[in-house]
């Protein structure tokens, strides 16, 4: 090194030792963070939400059966979902929403005229699920072929649901029908979006109400969330399926559908303690 060159580097290695730094130390690059923080950057969700629905579907996926899952956020109009919300399941008691916002749409209409014992019907089969009130109601406005619900469903956003044939003397039947968790994703965007105020506000304060046998799935995200929920179980021949569909927070603001489809690997405990901890991972702590 000539004594230039010599007299220059001195002259540099001064100045950066002045600066703080030496040219062997490296810079520190600006903290970003992980993808383990934030597993879902795309989504459109903040970071907690994104770590709740990473913890949420990793207890899913360790749990018995297959657990479908989607999360929409209606103030951002961004939702989140699983690989399994495009699954077919039995929609056990969850459609009996869905004929209630499609009567109240047609009486809204002109089209029937719901009595005072409809309106107790309806009020049965949201409170605690009462499974004679929905077949009262399904035999009374489903049509002399029992194709009428089934005809609106697609319009209330059920566009995959498909009545399953061979399972008794009425087809179609509201006990014996399959769907996916982004239909019933959709169901409450139009029952919260799309349905007149009062016949909105009427669903949101049943599905608030509900009888004590209800309140598991989308309820354990706790009473800071404000939940509403209309659940759902049955035992078919491929198994136990145990489904919660609601909201939560302010407004409504979130919606949320869980449907456990057991496959033959557990039973009502197992999917309601399934569908109750997801809901808790989700929510519990956020409002």
């Amino acid at each position: 090194m000539s004594g230039v060159m010599r007299r220059a580097w001195a002259a540099a290695l001064v100045l950066l030792t002045a600066c703080g730094t030496t040219p062997s130390t490296p810079v520190e690059a600006p903290a970003v963070q992980s993808a383990e923080a934030c597993p879902y950057p795309e989504s459109g969700f903040d970071c907690d939400f994104q770590r709740r629905f990473d913890q949420a579907r990793r207890y899913a996926a360790d749990r018995p059966g297959a657990t479908a899952l989607v999360v929409r956020d209606r103030e951002r109009d961004v939702v989140w979902r699983n690989e399994h919300a495009g699954d077919m399941v039995w929609t056990a008691s969850t459609i009996k929403l869905a004929m209630a916002a499609d009567l109240l749409v047609r009486h809204r209409s002109g089209e029937i005229e719901l009595t005072a014992g409809d309106r107790a019907d309806m009020d049965a089969m949201l409170f605690d699920s009462d499974d004679k009130a929905a077949t009262d109601l399904w035999m009374r406005y489903s049509g002399d072929d029992h194709r009428l619900f089934n005809a609106h469903f697609p319009g209330l956003g059920l566009v995959t649901l498909r009545p399953q044939p061979g399972y008794g003397r009425v087809f179609p039947y509201w006990g014996f029908q399959k769907c996916t968790a982004d239909d019933l994703d959709r169901l409450l965007a139009h029952v919260l979006g799309g349905l007149a105020a009062e016949d909105r506000a009427y669903l949101v304060d049943r599905m608030r109400t509900v009888a004590p046998n209800q309140q598991w799935g989308v309820w354990a995200a706790g009473p800071g969330a404000r939940p509403g929920a209309k659940n759902g179980w049955a035992e078919e021949d491929t198994g136990w399926v145990m489904n919660s569909i609601g909201f939560v927070g302010p407004a409504e603001r979130y919606t949320v559908v869980i449907l456990n489809d057991l496959r033959g690997e557990g039973g009502y405990d197992e999917g309601r303690e399934t569908t109750s901890e997801v809901a808790r991972l989700l929510f519990a702590g956020r409002f």
